[in-house]
């Protein structure tokens, strides 16, 4: 009777290990023209995926040109640049495999656009769109956001913002 319970607590403890060596973390770098830093020289506002995780969490059902229709889930890009004070007019997205794009901030307003880490309730990985994925509402029935321009503006794996 004990053996049992003890394979079943065994099993436990390596499936909590399992998880937790497999967690991924990441940060979210902002610069430019911000108000408002938080590093040491006063430049860069760096969010860790634990201060994004705890900011209030929206949703977007949508479909992308590399997704059939998903849930993501993720912070509001209107609620990054509040934080940062952000007082540009134009924001530079980096990607870790060194793909950019610029997005006008009026977009934020426009479209209530997120910056997921979940999709379907699995955390995005580099692998899959991760860390971030740059989210407009596709399907809302604005046939602009089904264009060219607007699916170059879908940038995934975003680790830095640059606001001009």
């Amino acid at each position: 009777m004990i053996m049992p319970l003890l394979k079943r607590v065994m099993f436990a403890l390596l499936a909590l290990v399992m998880i937790q060596s497999s967690a991924y973390s990441f940060t979210l770098e902002v610069s430019g023209k911000i108000k408002n830093t938080n590093d040491d020289t006063h430049t860069r506002y760096i969010f860790t995926d634990k201060q994004l995780y705890a900011m209030p969490v929206s949703s977007i059902i949508t479909s992308t040109s590399w997704t059939p229709k998903k849930n993501f889930e993720g912070v509001l890009l209107s609620q990054i640049l509040e934080t940062v004070g952000a007082e540009g007019s134009t924001m530079t997205f980096y990607a870790l495999n060194d793909y950019t794009i610029d997005v006008p901030v009026s977009d934020v307003a426009k479209y209530q656009m997120i910056l997921a880490y979940r999709m379907d309730g699995i955390p995005l990985q580099v692998k899959n769109f991760g860390p971030l994925f740059l989210i407009y509402p596709r399907d809302s029935g604005d046939t602009e956001l089904n264009s060219p321009l607007y699916n170059s503006r879908f940038i995934w794996q975003i680790n830095r913002v640059v606001i001009k």
